[in-house]
């Protein structure tokens, strides 16, 4: 379990590209990339089909806008665009995955939300929200190591890891709970959801890299777990 939760770096396999600003992948890389942004997708949406509290950074977003007046969508927006020039003393590099993060993950939150349970039971609710968060995890670790570049929270989070050279699941789990805490702050609100979300996404997104990594079966591995 350690080592599941010890991940330190995204790893590269043999169907990673070599660069994030690579506009012409392999195809086997761009359907994993494709992949893995639906299962994210997906996972976002069972968290909101749940109905026991959105994502941390919706709660900060919820913040903003209180605050400025700013409608939801646009307070999402802004803090999309703060979290991404915090790429640039990171020395983050945008690239195809970044593009395609926003635009494959909201089209899957979108056709998937109507076909999702809502349940009215609070327990099932909250196991919605873990499969939710397991789902996320999976899909990070499947689109991150195409290695085509990442969303706005991911970049910052590996920015941040390899700076620092915490583990993943620590600089995950401690960008999500300074989101949910300035959100609540500001006015956001927030359930028992947002906080499973808030605290079990960085070891969700550690195990998704670390199957990953095992499951293609490679030795292309670049300091994903200490020794």
């Amino acid at each position: 379990m350690m080592k599941l939760l010890s991940v330190k770096a995204v790893p590269s396999v043999s169907w990673s590209s070599e660069h994030p600003l690579n506009f012409r992948p392999r195809l086997k890389t761009l359907l994993i990339l494709c992949s893995g942004l639906i299962v994210f997708g997906i996972g976002e949406a069972s968290l909101i089909a749940a109905g026991a509290g959105v994502s941390p950074w919706t709660v900060f977003a919820q913040g903003i806008g209180i605050v400025t007046g700013l409608s939801i969508g646009w307070a999402t927006f802004v803090v999309s665009v703060g979290v991404l020039l915090l790429w640039i003393p990171l020395k983050q590099t945008p690239g195809l995955g970044t593009l395609l993060n926003a635009i494959i993950i909201s089209a899957a939150i979108e056709l998937s939300l109507p076909y999702l349970p809502q349940p009215s039971m609070y327990g099932l609710k909250i196991v919605q929200s873990a499969i939710g968060v397991l789902l996320v995890g999976m899909g990070s670790g499947l689109y991150l190591i195409a290695h085509l570049g990442a969303g706005p929270r991911d970049g910052l989070m590996t920015g941040l890891q390899r700076v620092t050279n915490f583990p993943i699941a620590w600089v995950r789990t401690a960008l999500e709970i300074t989101a949910v805490l300035f959100g609540w702050l500001l006015g956001g609100t927030l359930g028992l959801g947002t906080l499973m979300f808030a605290f079990g996404i960085g070891p969700a997104v550690s195990i998704g890299l670390y199957l990953v990594h095992h499951w293609s079966n490679t030795d292309g591995i670049i300091d994903v777990v200490e020794p």
